[in-house]
């Protein structure tokens, strides 16, 4: 075989090769099957998680930091917050890892860091519907609160 017909044939070889990959890697790289998350539920109050159809890990508010608990008292009675300019402002969910809503629905509210000098990655973000969500990377990634356990 001659030197031009072998690089010939190593060419449609290579171009070949690179086609099959192509259509391989379209045949499987599609979005993985749906699977629809379980609407957790309390047991205490036979009630639905507000916001557990978002979508999100539901977490009880027992397994999140301590300082978390604190904060949500401090929601629930209305303060005095340790941060006042920030604490119960509205969280405008610039990241959309929230369920979109309106302006003005969510607000946050610090949770603080022992050791750190300043507020901190963490927070709890509330919505007008009584959902909670924490965050413990600065809106990174959050979890739905289960605020009864």
């Amino acid at each position: 075989m001659s030197p031009g017909r072998r690089l010939t044939v190593a060419l449609v070889g290579l171009v070949a090769l690179v086609v099959i990959g192509w259509f391989v890697k379209d045949n499987t790289s599609g979005a993985p099957p749906e699977v629809t998350k379980p609407v957790v539920t309390s047991s205490a109050q036979g009630a639905t998680v507000p916001g557990a159809n978002s979508g999100l890990d539901v977490e009880a508010l027992s397994k999140l930091p301590a300082e978390a608990a604190k904060t949500w008292k401090l929601i629930e009675s209305n303060g005095p917050f340790p941060y006042p300019r920030n604490d119960g402002v509205t969280f405008e969910n610039r990241e959309k890892r929230l369920p979109q809503q309106k302006s003005g629905y969510y607000k946050e509210y610090t949770v603080p860091t022992p050791g750190s000098p300043d507020r901190g990655a963490r927070r709890i973000v509330t919505g007008s519907e009584k959902e909670v969500f924490y965050t413990g990377d600065h809106y990174s990634t959050f979890v739905v609160v289960d605020v009864t356990k």
